[in-house]
């Protein structure tokens, strides 16, 4: 159960920590953190609680990553289900959290600001297609995947794995943010989808299969290519 728990509280910190920038802070008149102080926020978000949690739970905050690392032979599938269901639950309490900060301002609304939801099409910050979407959190999530796996291994150094890992979904941030807003993570998206409604909620199920879809082909090509036995 302390796993259970500490993934909400984790996956609470990441959104909180990367949705709250991108909400409250990115866009702030003349002082704004803009891409990338929200890129970096993510990226501190799991760094953090990579040092603090991952001790206790592996500090997963993502359905996709979750899967992956069962996918990739690092992961019981027992406690998948459990591990999903909790990062759900700390992402929408998260965004629960930022909603009531965030309606604090006078004239905000949470559809007309997007409140850090993800999408494609019209709702890309980009303008940027479905295709181009889909492919981009594929491949972002499968590199996610790669480091993740890649930083843990036993012959990887010592007790740097969270910052390799955070300093990872920073880059991603970096590259994909105008493109879909960044997901590589089920659970961050459903959390501010759920208040932006609408379109948010019908082009969720993108940010569900490419993530998902991604972590497996990345952990399983990391099991295949460069596991132990391989060295």
């Amino acid at each position: 159960m302390n796993k259970y728990i500490a993934e909400s509280f984790g996956t609470f910190w990441l959104v909180l920590g990367g949705c709250g920038s991108a909400v409250l802070a990115a866009g702030f008149p003349d002082v704004g953190i803009g891409l990338l102080g929200v890129a970096l926020a993510f990226g501190l978000t799991v760094m953090t609680m990579a040092f603090a949690i991952g001790h206790i739970s592996g500090c997963h905050l993502n359905p996709a990553v979750t899967i992956g690392l069962w996918a990739g032979g690092r992961f019981e599938a027992k406690h998948v289900g459990p591990y999903i269901v909790s990062q759900v639950i700390g992402g929408l309490i998260a965004a629960t959290v930022l909603y009531f900060i965030a309606k604090g301002q006078a004239g905000f609304d949470v559809a007309a600001s997007g409140f850090a939801a993800n999408g494609f099409g019209e709702h890309s910050p980009g303008q940027y297609s479905m295709t181009a979407a889909l492919i981009s959190e594929v491949v972002m999530t499968m590199m996610f995947l790669i480091i993740i796996m890649g930083a843990t291994d036993e012959r990887a150094p010592q007790g740097f794995a969270p910052i390799a890992i955070g300093l990872g979904l920073t880059l991603i941030h970096l590259i994909s943010i105008p493109v879909t807003n960044t997901s590589v993570n089920p659970a961050r998206s459903t959390a501010v989808a759920v208040y932006v409604g609408d379109w948010a909620t019908s082009q969720l199920w993108l940010f569900w299969v490419a993530p998902i879809v991604g972590a497996i082909i990345g952990a399983v090509a990391y099991r295949s290519l460069f596991s132990a036995k391989q060295a």
